[in-house]
Parts: C-alpha cells; structure tokens; sequence
C-alpha cells in the first residue's frame, strides 16, 4: 500500500518495499502450507475412521464398525484399499477370521489422508486463483481508467495491498493458533533486539532442517523434483514473455491477456486436475507425473518452429500471437494442478509436528532455483541470436524430474517422518 507515496526523489523506497513485501509474501505462504497437513490429519473423516483407531490404540472389539469395510477407510476408488480392505470381500471366511495387516492398515490411511490433503490443496489454489482473476481484471481497468501513468501503476499496488490487508484479516480472527512447542528461551530473552534474536533462531532452525532432511531419502528426492520443477516454471513464464514481446511483438496488453488467461485456465486446472485423478484413479504421485507430461507440450511446441515444413506454413510453432494464448491456457492448466499436488504430496513426506520448518526447506528450494533456468536461457540466447533454442534446455529441465518421481515411495518416506519425528520429540524432551 505504501507505494502510493513513491515517487521519483525516493525511488529507493520502492526497492525496499519490493523487497519486504517479497519477503512476507514468501513467509506467509510457508505458515499457510504447514497448516495443511494439520488440517488434514485433524478433519473428521480421518479421526473418525476405525482404521485411524485402531493404529492409536483405541479400538473396541466389539464395535460393531468393524462389520463393515466400508467404515474401514472412505477412499475416493476401490483401488486405494489394500486387497484385504476390498469392498467385495466376504465379511466371513472359512476361518470366521479376517485377517489384516498392519501394514496394510496404513497404507489404506494413508493413501486417504493424501486425497483428502490434495482435495484441501486443489480447492485452495483454485479459490486462490479465482481471487487472483478478479484482483487482475481490477487492476486492469484501474490502470485504463486513469490512462495508464505511474500513477496508475502506484494506485494499482495500493489496491493489491488494500486486497492482501482486507483478506489477513478473517485468516488472523478465525485460524486456531498452531499447536507447538513455544520458542526457546534462548531466543525469546535474548539481550539483542527481539527481531534479530528471531532471524537467527529461524537460521538456525533451517540449518538443523536441512540437516534432518538428509535422513529423509523421499523428502530428498521430492526436493530435488521441486527444484527442478520450480526452475522450469519460473523459467518458461519468463522467455514465454520475452519470446512474445521479441519475436511476436505482442503489447503490454496482450501480454496482460495471457496473464488473465493463464490464472482463468489455473482455475480450471486445480479443480479438473483433482476431478480426473479420482475418475481414473490416479495416485498423487501419478497426477504430478501427468502434469510434467502436459507441462513438455509447451517447449515441444515452441520447437516445432525448427521444422521446416512448419516453419514454411507460417502458423503453429509459436509463429504467430494467438498461439500464446493457446499456451497461456496450458500453462495455467499445469500450474493449476502442479501447485496443489506438490505441496500436499510433499505434506505427507514430513515429520508430524515439523511442518513449519520443512515448508520452509519447500520455499527455499522453489524461490533458490528461480536463478538458474533464466541464466542459461540468457546465454542460450546470446549464443544463438534468438530465443527459440532456449526452448531445448526447457524441455530437458521440465523432463528431468519424471524419472526422479518414480523413485519416490510415499509409504516409505511417511514411516520414515514418523520414526524421524518420534527421535527429534525424544531430543525435545531431554532438553526440555
């Protein structure tokens, strides 16, 4: 809201804001991620299950739930229930027993926990989107209705502001405060000032996070996906951009309209994306590998230009503006899915009680890769004249994380964030 008040003579401030408001921007999209397994492993169709019971040691034998399978665990398919926990199963066998599995149990727990936490994921980023939209199209019509000055780029930063202060507010009166351990006393009464006390304490909390990462393999492995994916992203939005305007000599506003697109097609993607998964009973891990699929089709097709008998046809192969816009829709579809599934897939992979600072590790590694893709396609560019072969290196960036995804194993990687957490709550309380 304050860059109403920047003008040229303090243009400086400009940059400090930029930079505080990238800064909070950034925390609080950590505090809202470490809220959604909570969420998840507190909602009353977990809590309520016999499955979810019996692993905490509060089952009754003679509960008359047990008689049905279906109360066992409420899956959005069949397939997600272990071959003991199907439906179809006869209630009694020739030994009048039905035995289950521990094992089993869990993996059936599990498996609900992560479609319960990607349908929280995707109606989030979908509402997120749909806010996103309507704040856009605002701003839009703010800057034309007062003729498209500084002004009018200042006023729409107010409005952005105004939005963000307006919508804190339900969040701040109605969210529960986080269970968890308060600070330590070594950070709270320390004898600097209370903020920089905090900054060091959160330092340090990352380095021992990533420290206990290492002996996550799964976490390890997702991060490096993450990485990767993130890069991708951020680096195709940007030579997408610089591609229109360069080659395609696309307006401001045109521009503008791919942006509009792009959040409308998220919309649709964070919705569809967790609609198809159930349909077709799709895993979490299945859905992100679909998405990276989708996600190829956009530098394959700007490749497409290096044929020849495309490139004599004038149109397809990014050659002419209106594919933009046939692309805007893409990426807004895979951006629509990829964010919702990613970050509840990677919920599932940490340490119960940890979620704060593993979501941090998770932010670190989409904002800490952002450098990397453009500084390739810059030299890319600057090798070549032109921007069209950057859209090789994109396609082998966004290619590289589906061989890593097939390596993780959700099952695995929650067992060992339990048994991880377990040890770190032993620490806790000796030092406590």
């Amino acid at each position: 809201m304050l860059f109403l008040a920047v003008v040229p003579q303090v243009y400086l401030l400009g940059a400090l804001l930029a930079i505080v408001a990238n800064t909070c921007f950034g925390a609080s999209f950590v505090l809202l991620n470490s809220f959604l397994p909570l969420l998840v492993r507190h909602h009353p169709t977990i809590q309520s299950t016999p499955v979810r019971r019996l692993l905490d040691g509060d089952y009754d034998d003679d509960d008359d739930d047990v008689q049905s399978s279906n109360a066992l665990v409420e899956p959005e398919s069949n397939e997600s229930l272990p071959p003991d926990l199907s439906p179809t199963l006869p209630l009694l066998q020739d030994d009048a027993t039905v035995p289950i599995d521990d094992s089993q149990l869990k993996s059936s727990k599990i498996s609900a926990e992560l479609q319960l936490s990607t349908r929280i994921s995707s109606n989030g980023i979908g509402i997120g989107y749909i806010g996103a939209v309507i704040l856009q199209i605002t701003s839009i019509l703010i800057i034309v209705a007062t003729g498209s000055t500084t002004f009018s780029l200042r006023l729409t930063l107010f409005g952005i502001g105004l939005w963000w202060l307006l919508f804190t507010i339900p969040a701040a009166m109605w969210l529960r405060p986080r269970p968890g351990p308060p600070l330590p006393s070594s950070a709270r009464d320390s004898k600097m000032w209370p903020c920089v006390s905090y900054i060091t304490y959160a330092w340090k909390s990352l380095g021992r996070t990533a420290l206990q990462a290492r002996h996550l393999k799964d976490v390890l492995i997702f991060l490096a996906v993450w990485f990767l994916l993130s890069d991708g992203i951020a680096t195709v939005s940007g030579t997408a951009v610089l591609f229109a305007k360069t080659q395609l000599d696309m307006k401001l506003a045109a521009l503008g309209l791919i942006n509009v697109i792009a959040m409308i097609s998220g919309v649709c993607g964070a919705f569809c994306w967790n609609y198809l998964s159930r349909r077709l009973h799709l895993r979490a891990s299945q859905t992100i590998i679909a998405c990276i699929c989708v996600f190829e089709l956009i530098p394959f097709y700007g490749l497409l230009g290096f044929i020849p008998a495309i490139k004599r046809l004038g149109v397809f192969g990014l050659q002419k503006p209106w594919e933009m816009y046939v692309l805007g829709a893409v990426y807004g579809l895979v951006m629509g899915g990829l964010s919702s599934y990613c970050r509840s897939f990677f919920g599932e992979l940490i340490p119960p009680g940890f979620e704060t600072s593993f979501y941090a590790l998770y932010a670190i590694t989409d904002k800490g890769s952002s450098i990397f893709g453009p500084a390739i396609v810059g030299l890319i560019t600057d090798r070549y004249g032109e921007i069209r072969p950057a859209f090789g290196f994109l396609a082998v960036l966004i290619l590289i994380p589906l061989p890593l995804m097939l390596l993780i194993d959700v099952d695995r990687g929650k067992r060992d964030a339990a048994f991880l957490a377990d040890e770190l709550e032993g620490r806790r309380r000796e030092t406590s």
